[in-house]
């Protein structure tokens, strides 16, 4: 079909209608980013969801899948490479990469150069986690890198490629992996029941195994309990990339940016609030309210906004630590750090000062994001799904 005159090309316009596909959620925030950066972002989301749809697709063989996530970020200088033999559901993005791989190469080599990089680094990471499970701590914080650390980390370079924020942002991957490790950390603990039921295990064994034989001995009721402290550990774990998401944030400069990174790491600390010490977590789905949501949304918008949402949610775990709870000085040690660096004079106060344009922003995000809140418990995972098996 002709392509409409407008401000974009055809592959871009294509491109952007495969992100609304792939990720409503991902698709509000990317495009509400300022200039090139929002192309940029575009491109990498729909490369890495490639990468995770062939790291997904179970009816290529391993001795076929290895070789292919190992060498995928080179078919992004092939013009005609495309995959046309998958079976999942957001497959068109293998099948036309063609067009993908064209508007890769129309950005600036500078964005060029992020995107192959993580996805390369991504590839080689899926392809070690295809057969090994996550047994140790160090393992669990590997495998979260591998799939979400990468890209807190490749999004920071490109922040900083964009000239929107300080070289800083991209050069420190400590923190720009702490702001993945956080979020896939929640996903991960939030999804026990239901990556149980579709036969997958990513807890890590070596604190499970303290609480039960098998990790699908939580689901059964005799063993809630013992559920539970393991859940209240893994939290407890969680809450320490929050100093780092703090410091994150607090360099960052441009609104389109800060919102783009605020609201995933808010939705995160109030889901982990939800579940902290919470026996449904074995037994269904532990959902944040959409109205708790759009108000995360828009308030969300400075960093003493978020300290104060932060320091909200942190004591709300800290109201709910069982006393006879095995992980409860350590949790108390982990919040009293967040407090220390997110204190607020007044917290609802701290709120309520931002200038109109940037309440019109927030309010415009949540706006487009209303379709995102009605599968709210799949929000997080989307914002880093470059790597979910």
């Amino acid at each position: 079909p002709l392509c409409p005159q407008d401000s974009l090309g055809c592959g871009l316009r294509t491109c952007y209608r495969y992100l609304n596909q792939t990720s409503r959620s991902f698709a509000a925030v990317i495009q509400a980013l300022d200039g090139e950066l929002r192309h940029a972002v575009c491109i990498f989301y729909l490369v890495l969801r490639a990468l995770d749809t062939v790291e997904d697709d179970m009816s290529i063989p391993l001795d076929v899948k290895v070789p292919m996530l190992h060498e995928f970020h080179s078919h992004l200088y092939q013009p005609d490479w495309k995959y046309t033999e998958s079976k999942e559901k957001d497959r068109q993005v293998l099948e036309d990469f063609p067009t993908i791989s064209m508007e890769f190469r129309n950005l600036s080599k500078v964005y060029q150069d992020v995107i192959s990089d993580i996805c390369h680094k991504m590839g080689v990471g899926m392809a070690e986690f295809l057969e090994k499970k996550v047994d140790s701590q160090r393992e669990w914080d590997e495998y979260c890198h591998y799939v979400a650390g990468l890209v807190g980390i490749g999004l920071s370079r490109l922040f900083s490629a964009s000239e929107l924020e300080d070289s800083i942002v991209g050069q420190d991957t400590d923190l720009a992996n702490s702001m993945g490790l956080f979020l896939q950390k929640t996903n991960i603990i939030r999804d026990y029941l239901e990556d149980q039921l579709e036969g997958r295990e990513f807890w890590p064994r070596e604190v499970w195994s303290r609480y039960a034989k098998k990790l699908s001995d939580f689901a059964k009721p005799e063993n809630i309990d013992m559920a539970v402290q393991c859940l209240n550990e893994l939290i407890t774990n969680a809450l320490h990339h929050v100093p780092d998401v703090l410091t994150y944030l607090s360099r960052l400069k441009n609104q389109s940016v800060f919102n783009f990174c605020a609201i995933p790491q808010v939705m995160a600390i109030a889901t982990l609030a939800a579940c902290y010490n919470n026996q449904q977590v074995f037994r269904g789905v532990v959902k944040i309210r959409k109205g708790q949501a759009v108000t995360l949304m828009m308030d969300a918008t400075n960093i003493q906004a978020v300290k104060a949402i932060m320091y909200q949610y942190v004591e709300e775990i800290y109201q709910k630590i069982p006393s006879t709870d095995p992980s409860s000085n350590k949790t108390q040690q982990v919040i009293a750090s967040i407090r220390a660096m997110s204190l607020p004079g007044s917290p609802m106060a701290s709120r309520h000062h931002y200038s109109p344009i940037y309440l019109s922003c927030a309010m415009l995000l949540a706006a487009l994001s209303w379709q995102y809140l009605s599968t709210l418990s799949k929000a997080t995972e989307e914002y880093v799904q470059a790597g979910d098996n």
